[in-house]
């Protein structure tokens, strides 16, 4: 990044207090731990912290200017740019900094696997292109903007998470990044407390197309049939990935063995075989996306399959240890209901016995109890094992799997530490354990002491 304060001040439309206009800032940063010499600081109030205490922080750790929306005046030597909202002004000013760059943004969203449709756009891209991607799942109001910052020249093509849980959010993630192409992978409920009803989910999320034009191309999973319903209802282009016969990009021939799978797509004009380290019906319609992205952009959709053969998952996104030869998928970053029947299909694709440590799934409303009911009747017509449930809300998922199966093994907890010690003493060489709740939920405490086993 390279800006005047002056190009700072005009973009956000703030006021220098004091300081020189020409001051070069060289990046941004809202946590001032991590502030860096010539760095812009955006001090940003928290529900618990009012960052524009750090300001004093940030200027000796080597910041070269601030925002700040709690002073009118000041008297100093470092630029200090005074704005009504710092949020507001950090998002017009990621928004002015994009515009500067032409090369192709593709924008990813859905109500579950982003993150890892993100990393597999990004990683069949980078057959042919150099690109640039939002780094861990910074997809929010305020990770977006600062995303853009990493854009420079050097960069042909951008991959952005965008996420999104209240009405309004995602139009403006899309003024900021203005993708050409965006990925669309389902719409589950997630966040429905928020947003009621699964089709304002679908009007939400289609506003990352606001700023297409006529040659932008939205993909989407045609296997979720709220998008499969998108089909010719669309004022642009779209392109359908998955297993239905009628997808522009479609799965055959699927195998699945020892933690990985092969299939082929069948792209447009050719047939190309695909091979992915990691299980699951979903993992293929993300690697279609990101095959059909390649393809868009002209890199070859051969080598795109290459590079996904060397895709890892993420921290906590069904990443696989084995210990005393017991395999563990951590799959704790967060939860929804069709991310957790995803996830319970990946368990029971292994041999093994089946163990799944489920718990709460947060933030789903007057549609919690049934949504985990559902998710344990889902579990046990799977074929797991033992099912051992985690807080209050997952009770129902027990009583969801014992009303498909009534003798199955089923232990509830309040806490991970009683659940963790129970696993401890329960678990044998050759089990399969899965363990999965939503973020709030903490369950990556379990993860950690099973691998210390």
């Amino acid at each position: 990044m390279h800006m005047t304060v002056g190009e700072i001040v005009k973009a956000c439309g703030g006021k220098l207090l004091c300081g020189d206009p020409a001051t070069v800032v060289t990046g941004v940063e809202t946590d001032s731990r991590q502030i860096r010499p010539g760095d812009l600081f955006v001090p940003l109030r928290g529900e618990r912290v009012d960052a524009h205490v750090f300001i004093p922080a940030t200027f000796a750790a080597g910041a070269a200017a601030v925002l700040t929306q709690e002073h009118a005046t000041m008297q100093a030597k470092h630029a200090w740019i005074a704005v009504p909202d710092t949020a507001k002004a950090l998002q017009a000013l990621a928004t002015a900094y994009r515009r500067r760059f032409q090369m192709p943004l593709i924008g990813i969203t859905g109500s579950v696997g982003k993150t890892t449709t993100k990393e597999m756009v990004a990683l069949a891209l980078s057959a042919g292109l150099n690109v640039m991607k939002t780094q861990g799942n910074q997809n929010s109001q305020v990770g977006v903007p600062l995303t853009m910052f990493q854009l420079d020249a050097s960069y042909q093509a951008g991959v952005i998470e965008m996420g999104m849980s209240q009405f309004g959010e995602m139009a403006r993630l899309a003024s900021i990044v203005a993708p050409q192409y965006a990925v669309m992978t389902n719409i589950g409920i997630s966040h429905i407390e928020n947003l009621h009803t699964q089709d304002n989910i679908l009007r939400e999320k289609l506003h990352i197309t606001d700023g297409f034009g006529p040659d932008s191309i939205l993909v989407l999973n045609g296997e979720d049939p709220m998008l499969a319903g998108l089909r010719g209802r669309l004022p642009f282009r779209t392109v359908f990935v998955g297993m239905q016969p009628w997808c522009d990009y479609r799965a055959t021939d699927l195998v699945s063995h020892d933690g990985t799978m092969d299939f082929t797509a069948q792209c447009p004009g050719m047939q190309v075989p695909v091979h992915l380290p990691v299980l699951g019906a979903h993992q293929v319609t993300n690697a279609l996306a990101a095959l059909a992205i390649a393809d868009i952009l002209h890199v070859d959709p051969q080598a795109a399959a290459a590079a996904l053969a060397n895709y890892q998952p993420l921290a906590m996104r069904q990443q696989v240890h084995h210990v005393d030869g017991i395999t563990i998928i951590d799959d704790t970053y967060n939860a929804s209901p069709d991310a957790m029947r995803s996830s319970v299909d990946v368990l029971c694709a292994y041999s093994g016995r089946h163990v799944a440590v489920l718990g709460d799934m947060l933030e789903l409303g007057a549609y919690s109890e049934q949504a985990h009911f559902s998710c344990g009747e889902h579990a046990a017509q799977a074929g797991v094992d033992l099912l051992v449930t985690v807080g209050p809300a997952a009770a129902a998922i027990g009583e969801g799997a014992r009303s498909v199966c009534p003798q199955m093994a089923c232990r509830h907890f309040e806490t991970n530490r009683e659940a963790a010690e129970y696993l401890r003493q329960a678990l044998t060489a050759g089990d399969v354990v899965l363990v999965k709740g939503s973020r709030g939920m903490h369950m990556e405490e379990i993860i950690s002491r099973l691998i210390s086993l």
